[in-house]
């Protein structure tokens, strides 16, 4: 499984590290609640609470360097519509990552 990393953070930032500290601050501030609501959504079984929970991840996905989690994020919300949970374990493990990541930044 890729690892999360700041290099995208890196490159917004331009060498600005209040910009690259207010970017992981944003993140480790956003991510446990939208964390915590999509597994609020998922217990109720509110398929289009979750689809939005998982696209509001996704940018976090995103931002952390995930290249390939983002398409599992993707598949997973495309599934949503579907009213399907295919790839939800797959998306729960890299929560589980990027969770583990950002308690060391």
């Amino acid at each position: 499984m890729e690892k999360p990393n700041l290099e995208y953070i890196n490159q917004l930032a331009r060498g600005d590290d209040s910009i690259k500290n207010e970017l992981i601050d944003v993140i480790k501030t956003e991510f446990p609640e939208e964390k915590k609501d999509y597994y609020n959504s998922l217990e109720k079984k509110e398929f289009k609470k979750i689809e939005e929970n998982v696209h509001k991840l996704k940018h976090k996905i995103s931002i952390l360097g995930l290249e390939k989690s983002y398409e599992i994020a993707n598949e997973f919300e495309h599934n949503l519509r579907e009213l399907s949970l295919d790839k939800q374990k797959d998306f729960d493990k890299i929560l589980t990552a990027i969770s583990d990541y950002i308690d060391t930044i």
